[in-house]
């Protein structure tokens, strides 16, 4: 047999054993009692923006729709700020909600396999509100970015 042909067939053998492997692996995983459930520590307000149930399958479009709110049209409703949810289900151990694989945010998306984005930009601790003093050099910046933006409503030539 030529090298090339039996270079294909050990790939194919590789790839067969290695699948059935990882059925294998499959089944195991699948037993019950091996999946470690979410953690839901108590939240701290009197009530949620609404019931769990429904904030479990909707938050993430909540969220975007907030975002899209708050962004693109300036509008900030404290009630379903993401602010407002880390106050109220930040863990009372960390202070946080992704912090720790046992905190609120970690600990379902972990159980889900999800990857949780906000926190690469937004604080997952809650703590006061920072501000600028006058003379920051960060207010000259913004204030010249904030005038070299079209006014809304203006048409791009």
């Amino acid at each position: 047999m030529r090298r090339s042909t039996l270079a294909r067939r050990a790939v194919a053998w590789l790839l067969l054993a290695g699948a059935a492997c990882s059925g294998a692996a499959l089944a195991q995983s699948t037993v019950a009692g091996r999946v470690p459930t979410p953690v839901i520590e108590k939240a701290r307000g009197e009530s949620c923006v609404a019931e769990p149930a429904f904030m479990r399958r909707n938050h993430m479009d909540l969220l975007k729709h907030q975002r899209d709110e708050t962004v693109h049209r300036g509008v900030r409703d404290p009630r379903s700020s993401l602010k407002g949810c880390i106050e109220c289900h930040a863990s009372s151990a960390t202070g946080s909600v992704a912090a720790a694989p046992t905190d609120f945010c970690a600990s379902c998306h972990s159980y889900a396999a999800v990857k949780v984005d906000c926190f690469e930009c937004h604080a997952s601790k809650p703590k006061a509100a920072a501000v600028l003093p006058a003379n920051h050099p960060a207010h000259a910046r913004l204030a010249a970015l904030w005038r070299s933006l079209p006014a809304v409503g203006a048409v791009a030539r």
